[in-house]
Order: C-alpha cells, then sequence, then structure tokens
C-alpha cells in the first residue's frame, strides 16, 4: 500500500479530513478494497439502478458519486451513456478500469474527493449515489449535498439509494426519510420529486437491505 500511494504510512488519509465512517474504523475507504471485497461490493449493478435504467430514466452525461469497483458505473456505460465514475479509493478504480478493460466498456474512472466535486470542473444531466449518502453523519450532509449541486446540471436529476430505517435488518448508518427530505431542500438547490422504498443489496442480506430510493431534481 504505501509503494502504491507513497504516504500511506504517514498519511492513510492523504491530506483529506476523514469521513465519519474513516473515523468510526481508522481506515481510509481504500484500505476496504485490500483483501476480500467488502459487503457493499457484491460483483453487479444495484438491481434499484438496472430497474431504472431499463425504464430509459437515465440521460445525457451521467456522474457515479462512490463508484467503488464501478459495476453500477459499467452497467450505465454499456448502454451507451457518458459516464465518469468517481471515487477516493484508488484500488477500487484501478479494480474498475480493469473490469472497463475486460469488457470492452468506454467509461472514465477518476479518482475525487465527494465533498470537492466542483473539482472536476464539469456539469452532469444524472448523478447517481448508489450507497454513499448513508455513510455520512448529519455534520457532514451540508457539505456532500453542496458538492453535488456543484456538478449537477440546473433540471438535473440526483438519484439516491441509501439504508432506510424502516423494517428488521437494516443496514448500517440508516437513514430516516425525513433526514433525507431534509438534506436536499429547495434552501439549497434541490427538490425531492419522489422516495420509494426499495432494497439495497449486499454480501451480508440474503433478499437485500430496507432502502429508500429517491429521485431529486436540480433547482
Amino acid at each position: 500500500m504505501s509503494e502504491r500511494s507513497g504516504t500511506f504510512a504517514d498519511d492513510p488519509f492523504s491530506g483529506r479530513h476523514p469521513t465519519s465512517h474513516e473515523r468510526m474504523t481508522g481506515l481510509p475507504w481504500d484500505a476496504s478494497y485490500q483483501g476480500d471485497p467488502p459487503p457493499w461490493d457484491i460483483g453487479q449493478p444495484q438491481p434499484a439502478l438496472v430497474r431504472l435504467a431499463s425504464e430509459g430514466e437515465l440521460a445525457g452525461a451521467v456522474l457515479d458519486a462512490g463508484c467503488g469497483t464501478g459495476e453500477n458505473a459499467l452497467h450505465v456505460a454499456s448502454l451507451g451513456l457518458s459516464v465518469l465514475g468517481v471515487d477516493v479509493a484508488e484500488t477500487a478504480l484501478a479494480i474498475a478500469r480493469e473490469k472497463a478493460a475486460d469488457r470492452g466498456i468506454e467509461v472514465e474512472f477518476s479518482a475525487a474527493d465527494a465533498f470537492r466535486l466542483e473539482r472536476l470542473g464539469r456539469l452532469f444531466a444524472t448523478v447517481l449515489d448508489c450507497g454513499l449518502f448513508h455513510t455520512f453523519d448529519a455534520d457532514e450532509r451540508p457539505r456532500y449535498v453542496a458538492s453535488l449541486a456543484s456538478v449537477t446540471e440546473h433540471e438535473g436529476t440526483l438519484y439516491v439509494l441509501c439504508f432506510s430505517d424502516d423494517g428488521p435488518d437494516t443496514g448500517p448508518h440508516p437513514v430516516r426519510q425525513e433526514a433525507l427530505r431534509a438534506a436536499f431542500d429547495p434552501s439549497n438547490g434541490w427538490s425531492v420529486a419522489a422516495i420509494a422504498p426499495d432494497r439495497i443489496q449486499t454480501r451480508y442480506h440474503d433478499h437485500g437491505a430496507p432502502a429508500w430510493f429517491a429521485t431529486i431534481k436540480r433547482i
């Protein structure tokens, strides 16, 4: 790891302020991809995203925020859309690029801090968050929401799939629907069009964990 990053031993977070999840575990996100796949890396796209894509709801340039090893981004790109997947985990990005090459899919993967997406210098008509929002605590969410706003086109659409607190066998960091609505408010440039119950597939849940699937418009 030290050879890959050059600074891991001195600063495992590469100068970033660690997220609440990283502070809790004491490890950077990249460490999750060293060895066995993490619980959220199921080796295929999330069914909720596959369903959304099949309904023709994705359009324009697409950003996958927190893309991990790329399965969601690869699925969307395989449909002919222009896709950029971003993550802070360099190991995950390397795996994603390898998958893209092996499958002959044209897609872009880049390292980026979810709190500083404006540094991408680009705008997207569609933004995907499949399992990232719920990893941030209440104090972090305003920064993340503002970061998403900086890269979402006016009248663009953000889709958020996150663990919910509604039902048994919830995933870690479950989110109340009210908290999700509060995070994406007209006062900060968003309008929640819909929030529906769904499932997030993980390696630890036979039938998925309870989730919210939110459709949010940039205003």
